[in-house]
């Protein structure tokens, strides 16, 4: 396997682990399940649908990139692997241009369990960002 291929293989792993999260266990605070924000416990009935329903649809975003990355894995060039990774580091970094600074924001008001969670996956995400360049630029090299 190629670097590229490594790095595509685990974002995938990682990515199919918060889709069963997402879709079987939604309340846990392990992953990126919805337990680690203190407010669900205490939705009302149309806030938990919405909730619900918002979950689900992350979810199945998630399923689309994911076999999009699998097709590109099993039956694109080298050359489209790269570009791939290319793409999902800016689309990955997006993260911390609305998401961050709303998981900080919580967490600096103590809404989220457990403590520092916005800086645990900040840095997860920041991992996963620094093994797709390292894969290109050991592809490139």
């Amino acid at each position: 396997m190629t670097p590229i291929q490594i790095a595509l293989t685990l974002f995938v792993v990682l990515e199919t682990l918060n889709v069963v999260i997402l879709y079987f266990f939604p309340k846990t605070t392990k992953g990126n399940g919805l337990g680690v924000f203190k407010a669900v416990d205490n939705l009302d009935q149309a806030s938990g649908l919405l909730v619900s329903y918002l979950t689900n649809w992350v979810a199945g975003t998630k399923v689309i990139f994911i076999g999009l990355i699998l097709v590109v894995l099993v039956f694109a060039s080298n050359q489209v692997q790269l570009y791939t990774s290319v793409f999902l580091i800016p689309a990955i970094a997006t993260f911390y241009w609305r998401l961050y600074p709303l998981a900080k924001e919580m967490d600096d008001k103590d809404l989220l369990q457990p403590k520092g969670y916005s800086k645990t996956l900040g840095l997860m995400i920041g991992v996963i960002l620094i093994v797709l360049a390292g894969a290109i630029g050991l592809t490139v090299l």
